[in-house]
């Protein structure tokens, strides 16, 4: 297995993608606790409508994200400023939502790829979050597939995934 060194690869931000379930709030907290970064969770950012649908099981659309991108973008924006080195958990699913998140920025994707089977078994499991399981067949849906990024294979356990990080 290769891994990736964090100090010679990541100077820009680091965003941990993918659908739900896929691990991005647990990994990118533990890669940001392993290298000394700061840590977002993207789910932090959402307006309360964007929360009451996914309670509802409704899915958002792109409308209902627009807004959600562009204050993530900030945030990564003001952290670079800082020369703080940063990591994002955000689903990111889609290209041009991406394309929102690194404009004026270079950031570094991780994708965690993860079977449905995989992500709908996580979910079921998943305590206190607004993201009912059933959305996440819109997910997969949406899921635009990033092809300059890192990807991981988020079905192998946790403590498998980090060993692919080293300082």
């Amino acid at each position: 297995m290769k891994s990736i060194t964090m100090k010679a690869k990541y100077n820009s931000p680091i965003i941990v993608m993918g659908v739900a379930g896929c691990g991005k709030t647990t990994i990118g907290r533990q890669i940001a606790k392993k290298f000394d970064y700061v840590f977002f969770d993207a789910d932090d950012f959402h307006s309360e409508a964007n929360i009451e649908k996914m309670k509802n099981g409704i899915p958002l659309n792109d409308e209902d994200r627009t807004y959600w991108l562009i204050t993530l973008n900030n945030i990564l924006q003001q952290t670079t400023n800082k020369n703080e080195k940063m990591v994002l958990a955000c689903s990111a699913l889609k290209e041009r939502y991406r394309d929102v998140l690194s404009r004026d920025l270079s950031p570094t994707f991780i994708y965690l790829k993860i079977s449905m089977t995989m992500a709908i078994s996580r979910l079921k499991h998943r305590e206190n979050h607004f993201f009912k399981p059933s959305l996440i067949t819109d997910q997969f849906k949406n899921l635009e597939e990033p092809s300059n990024c890192v990807v991981i294979d988020a079905n192998k356990p946790l403590d498998e995934i980090l060993q692919n990080f080293e300082p």
